[in-house]
């Protein structure tokens, strides 16, 4: 017997913001609790999915984005401890510019930066030591919205 896969529940896709200025003055960046990490394995087949926060599949195999503390218990190897940055505004996947703007401010500031988009938001993973810095940092572009100079 063939099992007929139920429809997904509709959602009404609301588009994100692409103006650059008000992308930057309105976003409010949030340090997520927590330490995270970047792991990668061949097969994921023993970790549960709700354990993950993101994957991403590669050649070489499949990287995970996961809670240190979550890892730890699946003793997974890692080497880059991570803060976890929510910016808070809802950014358009065409946007045009704004992860270079964060981005190369943070190079300006000596911290390294990953950077993944969702549908709603960007989120950016820094080195655990920098995660209060770079709230910082944000915050002060968001209030003062000068950019021109990247």
């Amino acid at each position: 017997m063939t099992k007929i896969a139920k429809p997904f529940p509709k959602i009404k896709l609301m588009s994100g913001q692409t103006h650059l200025k008000k992308l930057i003055t309105g976003m409010k960046p949030v340090l997520n609790t927590g330490e995270y990490i970047f792991s990668t394995l061949k097969t994921i087949e023993n970790i549960q999915r709700k354990d993950v926060l993101c994957e991403f599949k590669e050649a070489e195999g499949t990287t995970l984005v996961m809670e240190r503390q979550k890892a730890d218990t699946y003793s997974l190897p890692y080497t880059y401890i991570a803060s976890w940055i929510t910016l808070n505004i809802h950014s358009s996947l065409e946007a045009v510019g704004f992860t270079a703007i964060i981005s190369t401010l943070l190079a300006k500031n000596n911290i390294s930066c990953n950077i993944m988009a969702g549908f709603y938001h960007d989120h950016l993973f820094v080195d655990c030591k920098d995660g209060q810095k770079t709230i910082q940092i944000l915050t002060e572009l968001s209030k003062d919205g000068s950019f021109e100079s990247f």
